[in-house]
């Protein structure tokens, strides 16, 4: 079973697009005061799409019914598409970097030569943390993985959410969902898990651990609904909604 949709799937494209378009494209566009921001990071096999649109959902209509006319927005794979954006290339040729992969010396000789609109491994990776950075700063935006923990400083006004269960409860829901023999689940479980600490390692350059979050939830234990208004009701103590 492929799980896996596409960032042009989501009704809320051209609305989002539309929103951060004057920040990300704007270099004149000013933040006074940034608004707060959720990052959730998870291991892999603990899905957070679903958790992170309730989650928008709920803090949208509490913005309402506070009279506060700004609407949550979540994203995932958006950071992908408009840092591919920000540099003019197909997304395909800067995914690798959230794969905790680098171009070698042979590769950034041969673009450079070969490629009309080459871009360096630094200028990618440059690019794609602006384009966080400046996502992080507008608030009211929760973002799924992709490293949006690391960007804390930017935004003292957030929390980040840590999503984990126990390995063989991952096992069991990767083996479905791909169509893999337990051994092949844990395989790639290990090599995912691996690669989203690489990220936020390099971005935040050390050795990261869970003390990099403000909660740590089960995802084996709790319910989806149960871990969005721990969730709500955390943002509320510290006086973030």
């Amino acid at each position: 079973m492929n799980t896996k949709q596409h960032y042009s799937d989501y009704p809320w494209r051209n609305i989002f697009e539309k929103y951060f378009s004057d920040i990300i494209n704007d270099q004149k566009t000013k933040i006074e005061e940034p608004g707060p921001y959720i990052s959730i990071s998870r291991d892999f096999g603990c899905m957070a799409n679903n958790i992170a649109r309730q989650l928008s959902k709920e803090l949208t209509k509490r913005n309402k019914t506070s009279g506060i006319n700004k609407e949550w927005k979540w994203i995932n794979k958006t950071i992908l598409e408009e840092s591919a954006k920000a540099l003019d290339l197909s997304p395909s040729k800067i995914e690798y970097v959230f794969h905790s992969q680098k171009k070698s010396m042979m590769d950034e000789i041969i673009g450079a030569m070969s490629q009309r609109y080459y871009k360096s491994d630094k200028k990618i990776r440059n690019t794609i943390i602006e384009v966080i950075r400046n996502i992080a700063k507008t608030g009211n935006v929760i973002i799924v993985g992709r490293g949006g923990v690391a960007f804390a400083a930017d935004n003292p006004k957030s929390l980040h959410i840590k999503l984990t269960a126990p390995i063989e409860w991952r096992v069991e829901r990767i083996s479905k969902s791909y169509n893999k023999s337990k051994a092949e689940a844990l395989k790639f479980i290990l090599e995912v898990d691996k690669e989203r600490k690489f990220l936020i390692d390099s971005f935040m350059g050390f050795d990261t651990d869970l003390s990099i979050f403000d909660i740590v939830f089960n995802r084996k234990t709790l319910k989806e609904n149960e871990i969005v208004y721990s969730i709500v009701n955390m943002l509320e103590m510290k006086k973030l909604i």
